[in-house]
């Protein structure tokens, strides 16, 4: 029978594990809100000319890749060297740049899966495009909730922060609807 894990003391949480620790610290950053607003850009622009989900879901995927590389590349670039004294090697700032670039990437999960539902037929392609959107200003919204609450912002102040935060994935759909 295996031993199992003692409950924490009082007071006291259980240890995350690096890949929990990775994933709560690129959720909620900078990155992933820009993440989500490019998504959500490249939605609306590639979905107004008929496209099919696939397509969609193609150019979010590649455009979503190449900057995250980019991203990653920069961010190791400028990491790399003289900080505070110190000489930072490639590989710390290598492993710096891809836990605070992460959020960009991960942030395309949600709204591509929606995209790949419609690529399946379980959503017709023009309901896809929309849904995939409104995902996008939901996704953003719990992103600037979050990143509130992790301040210790009073819940009035996260509701702004979340509302403010989605504002700009309704900016795009807006924008789509009068383009389109």
């Amino acid at each position: 029978m295996p031993a199992s894990t003692p409950a924490p003391a009082p007071g006291r949480s259980t240890p995350e594990s690096p890949t929990s620790r990775i994933l709560r610290a690129s959720f909620a950053t900078e990155e992933a809100v820009y993440g989500v607003i490019l998504v959500a850009g490249l939605i609306a622009v590639s979905g107004v000319h008929g496209a099919t989900s696939f397509t969609v879901f193609a150019t979010v995927m590649i455009t979503v890749v190449v900057f995250w590389l980019a991203h990653l590349y920069a961010g190791t670039v400028a990491g790399h060297g003289l900080a505070h004294d110190r000489i930072v090697g490639i590989r710390e700032s290598f492993r710096a740049a891809f836990r605070r670039s992460l959020g960009l990437l991960l942030s395309a999960l949600i709204p591509s899966s929606i995209l790949l539902l419609g690529t399946a037929r379980v959503i017709d392609d023009r309901a896809t495009i929309w849904v995939a959107l409104w995902t996008c200003v939901a996704v953003l919204a719990v992103l600037g909730f979050v990143a509130f609450q992790r301040r210790g912002a009073p819940w009035p102040i996260r509701v702004l922060g979340s509302l403010t935060t989605a504002a700009f994935g309704v900016v795009i759909i807006v924008a789509k609807a009068l383009i389109h």
